[in-house]
């Protein structure tokens, strides 16, 4: 019978959680491919809606106000539905092209994910990028000693984030349920209401990801004064999308998880969680 006080499924995201430290990868090609139509976009802006599915990404940046206007500069008119195809068509080889660059698996992943599979937690994981994206980097990652025991992108699961139908297929590739004993982890905001609207727990990821975007080497050479800014900022923005609690890091989920399961027991106990 199974335990009904412990975490059955961890779901990891990809950039900026488990590789590519800062989430750069995806930010380099969107600024590459926007260039390439004369559109300036900055890192900011790349960043805004970071997580989605690229092609929703890519019509979520041509929706923004300075970008449609230096569009309608460009081209006279307002960008369409097949300006996002076109867009995404030419994203796609760019993409494979920097994920070679830019999808080193971070610090501490490989052993304490397989510390989590030793207690019997099963890994499923989630993306925005298509799945010949995403095997790019698994590739790698799996070279560097870290692979799921499931994975789904957007186009397999009827869509992407925010909605929950990722996590829902990889609940139901390992076999775990129910949703309120399953841990979504990721560094977007988007990962956030993902996991909100799957019914799981919530880790949002600061130091090495999206919100903070900053390679290793950038983040060392930052003052104390301003890294604790930044992780501060961070988590503001994590707590107002509701997270229900937040790392720096992966490695720093692991005293999240047992504190988890400490409130699940409590709950079951009939005790405050």
């Amino acid at each position: 019978m199974k335990s009904d006080h412990r975490i059955r499924a961890v779901m990891l995201d990809w950039a900026g959680t488990t590789v590519d430290h800062g989430s750069l990868a995806p930010v380099f090609a969107l600024q590459t491919l926007f260039s390439k139509h004369g559109i300036e976009l900055s890192r900011e802006n790349a960043r805004k809606d970071m997580g989605l599915a690229k092609r929703d990404h890519i019509r979520a940046i041509l929706g923004l106000l300075g970008v449609r206007s230096q569009w309608r500069l460009l081209h006279g008119t307002d960008p369409e539905e097949t300006n996002v195809e076109t867009l995404f068509d030419e994203f796609s080889p760019l993409q494979l092209e920097i994920i070679a660059q830019h999808s080193q698996l971070l610090p501490g992943v490989a052993e304490t994910v397989a510390a989590w599979k030793d207690r019997s937690l099963r890994i499923g994981s989630s993306t925005g990028y298509t799945r010949e994206m995403l095997s790019a980097v698994m590739a790698r990652a799996a070279q560097a000693g870290f692979s799921p025991d499931a994975s789904v992108c957007p186009d397999e699961a009827g869509g992407g984030r925010p909605y929950p139908w990722m996590l829902m297929r990889n609940a139901q590739l390992l076999d775990a349920y129910p949703p309120s004993l399953c841990v979504k982890i990721g560094d977007t905001i988007s990962d956030i209401e993902e996991g909100r609207n799957a019914g799981m727990w919530t880790i949002g990821i600061t130091r090495t990801g999206n919100l903070i975007g900053l390679d290793a080497d950038q983040w060392a050479e930052l003052p104390e004064a301003e890294k604790q800014s930044r992780l501060a900022a961070a988590e503001r923005q994590f707590i107002d999308a509701g997270a229900d609690f937040i790392a720096e890091d992966i490695p720093a989920c692991d005293k999240i998880l047992l504190q988890i399961e400490d409130r699940l027991q409590r709950s079951k106990n009939g005790l405050d969680a």
